[in-house]
């Protein structure tokens, strides 16, 4: 929510001129380098003492695109959280178990929980806009014989460090209260039932199956584990790799037929997973990036918009994320983590699923936090 006329007086500069009534207050911002806010002397909280919130004076939020100099600022003390590890600085943190290496065991703290994101590959369900048409991905049986040929556990093992939970169940991840892996079984590495499907659908060793998997820099090495994985059940795939605006564009618009997306839950409720797949949400306009069209998950997600009995509405979500599997618009690889590096003299830092940045009842030793 933001005050009308404050958008009416600054117009396109509002982004420079942020209002609000959170605890801290807008006070600097170096695009590309770093945003300083300083306390609100006028923020109405209090803690259960009846001290005025927010505890620190300040907080610089700085911007380091390259992940190992970011964890070498981190260790030197000059920044004291870090939200997300990814890339190569993930090796230099965690063992492949995803423990923290012994050289920086005590040094801080680490915090890990379920996070609202579901990383995917989609299948592009209308062929209109594809440059080339792969009529196998429109088969059903292929689409779930990819899906039993991954090996998820082995995916987030040996190449996410074990940051992620296997995606064995449907688009909704763990964290929302309507997830139940038993009431909405997905796929588990299943090779020999890969091959049978394969088979049945009329590939074999004389008919070999070819696909283009479309993704970005930051997911090869995923994307090349994928490739050996199906390259074992007789499917051979090529990785293109593209920049991530191409890449974007070309899945909003239908010209990507098989591509590696994900998910982040904009609120906490199923319905913003399942409208992934809700007909008139189809892309470039809407989420429904797959084109995926089924009748009866529309009366299902209609029916659930309205449902105000929480318990009838997450079976609603389970019936249509049952769909959602036995369909096979996506194959669901993984559901992340939130990961939170912190120095051990900082406190009150709580992590959720949304990954909120919640900095009212944090505490340091000193009288300034930086954030990155």
């Amino acid at each position: 929510m933001v005050p009308p006329e404050g958008v009416a007086f600054f117009r396109k500069d509002f982004r420079n001129n942020p209002i609000g009534t959170g605890p801290f207050v807008f006070k600097r911002w170096e695009e590309e380098n770093a945003i300083i806010y300083h306390k609100n002397p006028a923020y109405w909280k209090r803690d259960a003492a009846g001290r005025r919130l927010p505890y620190l004076d300040a907080v610089q939020i700085s911007f380091i695109n390259d992940r190992k100099l970011e964890f070498l600022t981190f260790q030197q003390g000059k920044i004291d959280f870090l939200s997300g590890v990814k890339g190569s600085s993930k090796d230099l943190i965690f063992n492949p178990d995803g423990t923290v290496q012994e050289e920086f065991a005590g040094k801080f703290q680490v915090e890990k929980m379920p996070y609202l994101d579901t990383e995917y590959i989609g299948f592009q369900l209308d062929p209109k806009n594809l440059p080339e048409v792969n009529s196998a991905l429109q088969d059903k049986r292929v689409r779930r014989a990819l899906n039993y040929a991954l090996n998820k556990k082995a995916l987030v093992l040996y190449y996410r460090n074990n940051l992620g939970i296997p995606g064995y169940s449907g688009m909704v991840p763990p964290p929302l209260p309507s997830f139940n892996s038993k009431i909405v079984g997905g796929y588990r590495y299943q090779p020999d039932t890969a091959r049978m499907l394969l088979r049945a659908a009329g590939y074999s060793n004389q008919r070999p199956l070819t696909l283009r998997l479309n993704t970005v820099a930051e997911h090869k090495e995923i994307a090349y584990f994928i490739h050996k994985n199906w390259a074992e059940v007789g499917v051979q795939v090529e990785i293109s790799i593209s920049q991530f605006p191409a890449h974007q564009e070309a899945v909003d618009n239908g010209r990507s037929g098989f591509f590696m997306k994900s998910w982040f839950g904009d609120y906490p409720d199923a319905e913003n997973f399942l409208a992934l797949f809700y007909s008139p949400n189809f892309s470039p306009n809407g989420p429904n990036k797959t084109h995926f069209e089924n009748a009866v998950f529309d009366r299902l997600y209609e029916q659930a918009r309205l449902e105000q009995n929480d318990e009838k509405r997450y079976a609603l979500y389970q019936q249509m994320d049952r769909i959602v599997v036995e369909e096979s618009p996506v194959i669901v690889l993984f559901y992340d983590e939130v990961v939170r590096l912190r120095q051990n003299n900082i406190t009150g830092l709580q992590a959720d699923a949304l990954n909120n940045l919640r900095l009212e009842a944090v505490n340091k030793s000193g009288s300034q936090m930086s954030a990155d």
